[in-house]
């Protein structure tokens, strides 16, 4: 095991190097290799006693979605990474949050990897689809846990009444008008949790972070709709974010039985709260350094011409502006692998120019 520092000392390890032998606890390596050989639920242990969120009924079956084409287009289709190319701090921490069951918060500047965290984790531990819940100004607690079309339900009703008697069409469910969103079925009460990314909390009104504590400390929620309608129908089958996949709740209430790997990105625009901030596990994500950047490329199978020389120019020209996302080295690089490059054009310069200094411009 590495070794730890007393309080106050500083960990004589760099946060960017990895131990030569690798930890026992250790679930998650940070390459993004999935697990062979074992499974997550046999390498989890139990929860803290603080942190364990019993259901008393029979969890959801393990199927849920893949979303392969998704996670390709975030991490690319070659498996590139290795132990030598993984983050200790990155490591350290999402393992951390993997055995305290808490949400873990990533910082840092656009486009170093915050948002591929979460993708990474979700094939590294073979979790599926990652349930992605993009945050505005306008995104509140409830427009992340569930719709519910009152509309629709009054409509279904007014036409079964208007229509012949003889019919005897029945009420429609209440469950066919509520939908679950990514973070109400991240909490669906399943063996193995799923991966929700909360993408740029600090775009949100102030008051989200603090609504979203109740959830992440009960790790459950009341659809109210639902409940009022629970002694007719205690059982409601309502359709989720998964694409074609429902579930059914009892009595209104949704409670995980396993807590979600929840990433959470900022560009760190804003201060949240110091409850939120204590219930989280924190990471600072910092720019890919350059053989971290090769294996980005390598990743994205884009051809290995003029490879090391656009990573260079690029390394070079991120710590002039103050950072630049790795997407826009893959978007010079396709471009120069694709003819746009030729050693003696004086217009490529410019072309790459271009292609780098327009983000600086926009303020990123």
């Amino acid at each position: 095991m590495a070794e730890r520092a007393r309080p106050g000392e500083e960990v004589p390890m760099s946060t960017t190097e990895l131990p030569d032998r690798t930890p026992e606890w250790w679930i998650y390596r940070g390459t993004g290799h999935p697990l062979q050989d074992t499974h997550l639920a046999d390498r989890l242990p139990p929860p803290p006693p603080w942190r364990d969120f019993r259901w008393d009924g029979e969890p959801l079956a393990a199927d849920v979605p893949q979303d392969d084409a998704e996670t390709d287009r975030r991490l690319g289709v070659e498996l590139s990474f290795t132990a030598g190319h993984a983050n200790r701090a990155e490591v350290d921490m999402v393992n951390a949050a993997l055995y305290l069951r808490r949400p873990l918060l990533v910082t840092g500047k656009p486009g170093s990897g915050k948002s591929s965290l979460a993708y990474r984790i979700s094939r590294e531990l073979r979790l599926g689809r990652v349930l992605r819940w993009s945050i505005t100004s306008q995104t509140t607690l409830k427009s992340g846990l569930y719709d519910y079309d009152a509309i629709g339900r009054v409509q279904a009703s007014a036409a079964r009444r208007a229509g012949p008697v003889e019919n005897g069409a029945e009420e429609p469910p209440i469950g066919d008008f509520v939908r679950l969103r990514e973070l109400g079925t991240a909490f669906l009460p399943r063996r193995l949790p799923r991966v929700l990314l909360v993408d740029e909390l600090d775009k949100a009104e102030s008051d989200l972070p603090h609504d979203l504590l109740s959830i992440f400390e009960d790790g459950e929620f009341l659809i109210p709709e639902l409940a009022r309608d629970a002694r007719q129908s205690p059982v409601a089958e309502v359709f989720t974010a998964d694409p074609g996949y429902t579930a059914e709740i009892e009595n209104g209430v949704v409670r995980c039985s396993a807590f979600p790997v929840v990433v959470i990105t900022s560009n760190g625009e804003r201060d949240f709260p110091p409850a939120f901030l204590r219930r989280c596990l924190r990471l600072e994500m910092k720019d890919p350094n350059p053989a971290q950047l090769a294996a980005i490329v390598a990743a994205h199978a884009l051809d290995p011409r003029q490879r090391g020389v656009l990573i260079e120019d690029f390394v070079a020209r991120r710590t002039a502006l103050g950072g630049l996302p790795a997407d826009k080295l893959l978007d010079a690089i396709f471009l120069a692998t694709s003819g746009a490059y030729q050693p003696d054009d004086p217009g490529w310069p410019l072309l790459v120019e271009a292609l780098w200094q327009q983000l600086n411009q926009q303020g990123h």
